[in-house]
């Protein structure tokens, strides 16, 4: 009961926070003439105002949503992914592989392949973070932060070179009529939307009932704890990036396939860093990652629907932050331990197998 309420009353402080942010943009835009409630409504109707606008939130929640499970699979273990994007890139980069190689494959088969391709292409981006991390203790933070900058520049020159399609854009040739997910039959939204649904419910499985899930959570809230009862650090490191690798992978899929039908550069506005802020929002916690995943959506589509009132574009993402910054004081007040001040660095194993104390 006491846990349960704990985690309500996290919750409670987190929407709350974001409330103030609404509240306080919605102040800041009077100060430039616009009717503050009128801003809010047209926000708040212009994200889940009609089947249309909850159709553009929930499309784009599936990226984010997917790349924050991406994160908060590693915040369960102390561990900072900050390349979400560069996995989201490299995902798309080994659907399209499969999409432009195969174009003779029906749906049934040529969708699998695309999904497992975007995870292993995901998979193997983490791992040039996560096999440094886990042999040599070499910071996830900064490796994960560089490589988004290669894989989204390594997309850029597949589509001005090798993968450049017919016409004078910088795209690939459009994928084949296989490639697409099947409708759900609600407006736009995709069978993407399932994805991150099934990922969150087998993550919180295996986190609460199986030895891989207590492993790592041990060694997030104890590495001591974990190094006496003989856990392998850094089996784990790679277990749980390559994970998350493959998760912002699959993102990287569903972009291709469903928002673009080819590959192209700007396929991401930034979802891999967004999911930073959604997954420590949630607290790593996996079905909260989907909610705050939603709401980040319903703001991003609902900022566009502000420039109807004559909002300028700066001035919308002036909105966003301000909201975000919010929301980031009520994650700070309603657990600080998931914040990257406050997080604990992981003891890397040493080649004999033998741990290596973390440095100060």
């Amino acid at each position: 009961m006491r846990r349960a309420a704990g985690v309500a009353a996290g919750a409670a402080v987190r929407l709350g926070a974001v409330g103030v942010g609404l509240l306080v943009s919605a102040l800041v835009l009077g100060t430039i003439g616009q009717s503050p409630w009128e801003a809010i409504r047209t926000l708040l109707e212009g994200a889940f105002g009609n089947e249309f606008a909850l159709g553009q939130t929930l499309l784009k929640t599936i990226p984010l949503a997917l790349t924050g499970l991406a994160v908060a699979v590693c915040l369960r273990m102390r561990l900072w992914n900050i390349g979400a994007e560069g996995q989201l890139h490299a995902g798309a980069i080994g659907a399209s592989a499969a999409a432009l190689t195969l174009t003779n494959w029906p749906a049934g088969a040529l969708l699998p392949a695309m999904i497992g391709a975007a995870m292993l292409a995901g998979a193997l981006w983490a791992a040039l973070a996560a096999v440094p991390r886990a042999l040599w203790g070499v910071n996830e933070i900064i490796t994960t932060l560089l490589l988004n900058y290669v894989a989204i520049l390594a997309v850029a020159w597949l589509v001005t070179g090798p993968w450049r399609g017919e016409g004078n854009f910088p795209v690939s040739d459009p994928f084949p009529a296989g490639s697409r997910l099947p409708l759900l039959g609600f407006n736009v939204v995709h069978l993407g939307l399932v994805f991150p649904i099934v990922l969150a419910a087998v993550l919180a499985f295996l986190f609460a009932r199986s030895r891989l899930g207590f492993e790592v959570r041990l060694i997030g809230a104890s590495p001591d704890a974990a190094r006496v009862a003989g856990i392998s650090t850094a089996r784990n490191i790679l277990v749980v990036m390559l994970a998350a690798g493959a998760i912002a992978g699959i993102a990287g899929m569903v972009e291709v396939s469903m928002s673009f039908g080819r590959l192209r550069q700007g396929i991401s506005p930034g979802y891999g860093f967004m999911a930073i802020v959604i997954a420590a929002l949630a607290g790593a916690r996996f079905f909260g990652t989907l909610f705050v995943a939603f709401l980040f959506a319903g703001f991003i589509v609902g900022s566009f629907a502000l420039q109807t009132l004559g909002v300028p574009a700066s001035f919308v993402l002036l909105l966003q932050g301000i909201i975000l910054f919010a929301a980031l004081a009520g994650a700070y007040v309603s657990d600080r331990s998931l914040l990257p001040f406050r997080a604990p660095r992981v003891a890397p194993e040493g080649p004999a197998g033998e741990e290596k104390p973390s440095t100060p």
